[in-house]
């Protein structure tokens, strides 16, 4: 029968070297370098539940790539592969406004973390009855931190007043996803996915009387579904019990001047939707008007 070493030779695999042994030791049983096993590390693997659009299960956290630690990329999510990803959602779920906005800087659970400035977490009164969503930050965000701000801001700014509430009274103002993509291009599902647990957590610990989703984005990601704006508007959705209402975002009414009006009616459901519950705040010294 061949021996082993004739195997070898046979596989243009000898000669065989192995370490010479002491004197007065017994020879120490050589393993073939190629014979043995490479360890290897699981990785974590993205649940089926990820795409869920109400109760996702989403990727966990990972460290930057030069971090040291070993980490698997998917197309779009950042999968640390040692870690549990439901522990992320249950860490996020448990975080409070002291804690909130830091750990929202230190997400890297999608490769906008890679391109972003600033992460843009939200801004606003904690105690506010009315939450404002918006889809993502754009640059003016991404160099500022805050939503809403530049042109678009300042229009969110003057409907706010013509519901006699302001920005950091009663109001809170958030979006879907605390990084700007690139481009301002729409998020694309796995980003707002991995996202989605902040944006759930800031709506449990406001408790808000009334949402008000800007723009298709932010409304078809709250409500679950592929719908149009056209077919949203006017009528009073619901996100886990608290009212929603769909209208524009002030960045495509600063591009379609005639669909302004359209935002008013929309406003104005709002409204009568807040009152109708009998929660409704106003900022000190703002009227509101119809």
């Amino acid at each position: 029968m061949p021996t082993r070493d004739d195997i070898l030779v046979e596989l243009r695999l000898a000669p065989l070297w192995r370490q010479r042994n002491a004197p007065g030791l017994a020879p120490t049983p050589t393993q073939d370098p190629a014979a043995a096993p490479i360890p290897q590390r699981a990785a974590t693997p993205i649940p089926s539940s990820m795409h869920s659009p109400e109760n996702a299960s989403y990727a966990n956290v990972a460290a930057k790539p030069d971090a040291g630690v070993d980490a698997v990329v998917h197309p779009d999510v950042v999968v640390d592969v040692a870690a549990n990803p439901d522990a992320r959602v249950a860490r996020i779920a448990a975080l409070t406004w002291q804690s909130f906005a830091a750990d929202v800087a230190s997400c890297t659970a999608c490769k906008l973390c890679r391109t972003r400035n600033k992460s843009v977490p939200g801004v606003g009164d904690v105690n506010a009855e009315w939450l404002f969503v918006g889809e993502a930050p754009g640059a003016e965000e991404d160099a500022t931190g805050e939503p809403f701000v530049g042109q678009a801001g300042r229009l969110l700014d003057n409907m706010l007043a013509a519901l006699g509430i302001a920005r950091h009274n009663n109001v809170y103002i958030a979006n879907v996803q605390k990084c700007r993509p690139p481009g301002n291009r729409t998020p694309v599902p796995t980003e707002i996915e991995a996202c989605r647990p902040y944006l759930d957590r800031q709506i449990a610990l406001l408790r808000p009387k009334l949402i008000v989703a800007l723009g298709r984005s932010a409304a078809n990601t709250l409500l679950g579904n592929e719908a149009t704006i056209a077919s949203l508007r006017g009528r009073v959705h619901r996100y886990r019990d608290v009212p929603l209402i769909v209208t524009y975002h002030p960045a495509y009414l600063l591009r379609t001047l005639l669909d302004k009006a359209k935002a008013w009616e929309d406003l104005l459901l709002a409204r009568r939707t807040m009152a109708s519950s009998g929660a409704n705040r106003a900022a000190p010294g703002v009227v509101a008007r119809e």
